[in-house]
């Protein structure tokens, strides 16, 4: 395939396609009172997935897409934690004693919370759930503001995994940004989180980033990998001030233009792979030995929220301001204001806001989006009849493909789809034929690559 023909499709605004249907697409019709009915009906013998989210940073970086709050006091955060116990008390009170196989806190800077307040909500997870005892314990972290003592907390409370929030290691860059993060800075980080028993870290970068460069970003892959990451995430920035309103400080016109991001993220790619990680779905690294790796090969890897993950559990619940859950009847995501969620904590109320719920054919489509996102390749006739839907209703999707196939974005064989090697940063596009909700004027989604 042609620099060209892939160049024909880089400024597609696409979902990244962690749920679907996406989340622009949840409504209100989705509220406390059925998500109450979905966590009473979870079976008793399945495994949950727990996310937490903290959305407290001590100061905001340009080119964030998060949901947060910025404050330097710790008044907020600790009236936070007090209403993110009593959530996880509610929903617990729902649903029971489920097994716990994994737990995530993400943000925000969960670390913010502090040593003593970390371990409160651990002990109260763990009173209210049944940790498996090989389950997965992750948070997110600023190794600008890791103390010696969180690190600590964090290893007597059962973490084992942290990634690192790094994006950068150019000066030049991390100022145009707001996020100074020297590499000495970052590897003090790592040396504290493993020194507290946290072996397994993972390494977030990004390329497309204002003043980017292909040099800058190998600078910053090659510090990223003296920390000897479990794992990397490789993210494209997504600039979305339409959304982001913080994000129209940056400078539009020093952005990396749609070739130099494509340019980037192959070199970026060339050098994790020359390095020996292994390649998974459209933006994560691991080594080969690392249970994410084992899971591609396997065919078990999983696409949410969270991005890619071996996660084995039956549904996802999210606790904290914005947190999304996943069940088997549909999505929910709480209130995204802090005081509005707080507010319905206080009163004794599950925080859903809004959610969608699953018609049969969004979960044959799900399927599908899903296995080509995390294999790269999907068997189109073989999910139908698994859903038990008529052989022809993706006829239209399939007639489709046929311009994605011309131009090698993929190919069809017996209505099996596979993704080539040289296209795989282009599988969203791919993907996105068997989005039955996708509005590409709406221009709410990242470019895509």
């Amino acid at each position: 395939m042609t620099d060209s023909a892939i160049k024909k499709y880089l400024n597609e605004r696409i979902p990244r396609y962690t749920s679907y249907p996406t989340a622009p697409h949840f409504s209100a019709a989705v509220g406390p009172q059925a998500y109450e009915g979905w966590l009473r009906a979870v079976p008793e013998d399945a495994r949950l997935s727990l996310y937490l989210h903290v959305p407290f940073c001590e100061t905001l970086c340009w080119y964030c897409g998060c949901h947060t709050s910025i404050t330097r006091h710790r008044g907020p955060i600790e009236k936070y934690v007090g209403l993110l116990l009593r959530e996880v008390d509610h929903v617990a009170d729902v649903i029971g004693g489920h097994r716990a196989a994994h737990i995530h806190f993400g943000g925000g800077t969960p670390a913010i919370v502090g040593p003593e307040l970390f371990g409160s909500i651990m002990t109260r997870l763990r009173q209210r759930f049944d940790f498996e005892p090989d389950a997965e314990v992750a948070i997110e972290i600023d190794p600008r503001r890791l103390t010696p003592e969180m690190a600590d907390a964090l290893g007597r409370n059962g973490v084992t995994r942290a990634s690192l929030g790094v994006q950068t290691f150019d000066p030049a860059v991390q100022e145009a940004v707001a996020r100074v993060q020297s590499l000495e800075t970052t590897q003090a980080c790592a040396k504290l989180l493993r020194g507290a028993g946290i072996k397994d870290l993972n390494v977030d970068l990004l390329y497309g980033l204002i003043h980017e460069t292909v040099e800058s970003c190998m600078d910053t892959v090659a510090g990223a990998l003296s920390l000897s990451p479990a794992r990397l995430a490789v993210f494209g920035y997504a600039h979305v001030p339409g959304m982001m309103k913080h994000q129209k400080v940056l400078d539009e016109s020093a952005l990396p233009t749609s070739d130099a991001r494509l340019t980037q993220e192959r070199a970026i790619g060339d050098a994790m792979l020359q390095a020996g990680y292994q390649r998974i779905g459209l933006d994560h690294y691991a080594r080969p030995d690392d249970p994410m790796a084992v899971a591609q090969r396997t065919g078990q890897l999983r696409r949410n929220f969270q991005g890619y993950t071996d996660d084995p559990a039956d549904a996802l619940i999210g606790m904290g301001a914005s947190s999304i859950g996943q069940l088997p009847q549909g999505y929910v995501q709480n209130a995204h204001h802090i005081k509005d969620w707080g507010d319905r904590i206080e009163a004794g109320q599950l925080a859903t806001v809004r959610g969608v719920a699953f018609t049969p054919e969004d979960v044959l489509r799900s399927d599908i989006i899903e296995r080509l996102m995390c294999d790269l390749k999907v068997d189109v006739p073989a999910a139908i009849r698994q859903h038990g839907f008529n052989p022809h209703c993706l006829d239209n999707e399939m007639a489709n493909l046929r311009t994605l196939v011309a131009d090698g974005l993929a190919e069809v064989d017996g209505g099996v789809i596979t993704v080539p090697e040289s296209t795989r940063n282009l599988v969203r596009r791919v993907a996105s034929v068997f989005d039955a909700y996708l509005d590409p004027a709406a221009g709410r989604h990242a470019v895509a690559v």
